[in-house]
């Protein structure tokens, strides 16, 4: 079983370790019992926060809006809430997705 996810009907339940102020955003791979992915947004004003919840929604292909901070705003251990998705959370391990800024 799955430590660093789970789906309970239509909601995605993810752990994250997030890495703020990276080159670039990516998914890393495992970390203990959460998943890592490195931010290029610096830790300020939020804009980490506001970055990964876009790339969660883009990974997961659902608007913004379907996603949700529920733990961890000022830590990087995160837990994140993501509704409506029909993507497996194993999709972002296989393929090491990497956000591209528009």
């Amino acid at each position: 079983m799955n430590v660093w996810y789970r789906r309970e009907g239509t909601i995605i339940k993810l752990v994250l370790h997030v890495q703020p102020g990276a080159k670039r955003t990516e998914v890393i791979g495992l970390h203990g019992d959460a998943l890592k992915i490195r931010l290029a947004a610096p830790p300020i004003e939020g804009r980490a926060n506001e970055s990964l919840l876009r790339f969660i929604a883009g990974s997961f292909d659902v608007p913004l809006c379907n996603v949700e901070l529920k733990q961890g705003a000022l830590s990087r251990h995160k837990v994140v809430l993501i509704n409506g998705s029909t993507l497996e959370p194993e999709s972002l391990l296989d393929s090491k997705k990497v956000f591209k800024t528009k």
